[in-house]
């Protein structure tokens, strides 16, 4: 059983740092066409499928952050009918 327990560990790590590459490549300078997007969208999504085995609390909070980068940036563009910068 130490082996499994070795393999489940290294393939966490790799999770991780997996993440960490993805989370840099989600950054607004790096995804601006849609081609990046939808990449940068499966990506995420194949990580969740990864994820969804770790008992490695990283890799959930990874999976949580990776998730964000997928929601839309909200920004206001005006107030009582003035444009705002």
């Amino acid at each position: 059983m130490g082996k499994l327990a070795t393999i489940d560990v290294a393939l966490d790590e790799m999770l991780v740092n997996l993440a960490a590459i993805v989370l840099r490549l989600a950054k607004p300078e790096v995804t601006r066409t849609p081609e990046a997007r939808r990449a940068l969208a499966q990506s995420v999504r194949q990580y969740a499928v990864c994820a969804k085995r770790s008992s490695d609390p990283r890799v959930h909070e990874l999976k949580s952050q990776l998730d964000e980068t997928l929601k839309p940036s909200l920004r206001i563009v005006a107030i009582d009918g003035v444009k705002v910068a």
